[in-house]
C-alpha cells in the first residue's frame, strides 16, 4: 500500500506492519500530505486483525526533520482559522497513534528533529540507532512545541522536559535513552535486524492483553490513586472474559 504521492510506503512482514516516512531527499520533512498519508496508513494498521505491532521509519539518512520549509512559508502567512487547521491534524495523528490497539514503535535512524523528534515521542516505543539524534529546536525560530509538551512531559522528568524545549539544542541516542525519551539504542550496524526481532517479540503475547494493557495505562494519566485502581480492577474483570486469557489460563493449569 502507497499513499498517492507515494510518501509514505506500506508493507507487512508477518504481523508487522512498517509504515515509511518516503521524502529523504527532504529529510522526510512533515507537510499536510506527509501526516494525510501517515494517518491514513496508521488507520489500515489499526483495522487489521492480524497485525500485532507498527513499526514507523524513515526512508534514507534521516527519521524526520520536522516541518518543511514550505509548511513554515504557509505557517508565516496564514490566518488563524488556517494555523488551527494546520495544528489539529498533527494533533489527531498524536492522538490517533494513543488510540491504536497495538504497540507502535518508532525506528529512529539520523535525525528526530521538531515535528519528527514530537512523533517518535508520539509513540509508544521508541529505538534509536548509535548514531540517532534528538532535538526540538522549535524555539531558536520563535515557535513553541507545544503539542509535543503533553506527551514530553509524561515520557521524561520536568528539568529534562524544560531543558530539551528551550534550549533548543540536539542530544544523542545515549542522551535520549538516559533522559527516558529512548527504549533501546542498537547498533547502526544491525540496526534493522534489531528492530524486526524487537517487533516481532508481540507475536508472542496475547493481542487482547497489550491492546488493553496500552489503552490503561494511557487512562490512568491524570487519575488518583484509587481511579486507577478501580479502573484497573474494571480492565482485570474484561482481562479474565477474553479468549486469550480463558485460553492461556487453561493452557497453564494443563502444564501444572
Amino acid at each position: 500500500m502507497t499513499d498517492e504521492s507515494n510518501l509514505i510506503l506500506y508493507q507487512t512482514d508477518g504481523a508487522v506492519a512498517r509504515i515509511t516516512l518516503n521524502r529523504p531527499e527532504k529529510r522526510n520533512a512533515l507537510n499536510d500530505a506527509l501526516i494525510a498519508g501517515l494517518t491514513s496508513a496508521l488507520d489500515h494498521a489499526k483495522d487489521d486483525g492480524a497485525i500485532r505491532a507498527i513499526v514507523i521509519t524513515g526512508a534514507g539518512s534521516d527519521f524526520c526533520s520536522g516541518a518543511d520549509l514550505a509548511s513554515l512559508q504557509k505557517i508565516s502567512g496564514a490566518s488563524v482559522a488556517d494555523n488551527v487547521d494546520d495544528a489539529r491534524s498533527l494533533m489527531e495523528l498524536f492522538i490517533l497513534i494513543r488510540q491504536v490497539t497495538v504497540p507502535v514503535v518508532a525506528a529512529v535512524r539520523g535525525r528526530a528533529l521538531a515535528g519528527g523528534c514530537g512523533l517518535a515521542s508520539a509513540c509508544d516505543i521508541v529505538l534509536a540507532s548509535a548514531t540517532a539524534r534528538f532535538g526540538y529546536p522549535e524555539v531558536k525560530i520563535g515557535f513553541v512545541p507545544a503539542m509535543v509538551m503533553a506527551i514530553l512531559r509524561r515520557n521524561i522528568s520536568e528539568k529534562r522536559a524544560f531543558e530539551l524545549l528551550t534550549c533548543g539544542a540536539e542530544i544523542s541516542a545515549e542522551e535520549a535513552k538516559a533522559f527516558g525519551l529512548v527504549n533501546q539504542v542498537f547498533s547502526e550496524d544491525d540496526f534493522e535486524a534489531k528492530v524486526s526481532a524487537y517487533a516481532g517479540q508481540f507475536e508472542k503475547v496475547s493481542r487482547s492483553a497489550v491492546a488493553l494493557t496500552k489503552q490503561l495505562l494511557y487512562q490512568v494519566d491524570g487519575m488518583n490513586f484509587d481511579e486507577s485502581l478501580k479502573t484497573g480492577a474494571d480492565v482485570n474483570v474484561i482481562a479474565r472474559l477474553t479468549k486469550d486469557c480463558q485460553k492461556g489460563v487453561a493452557s497453564f493449569l494443563k502444564k501444572e
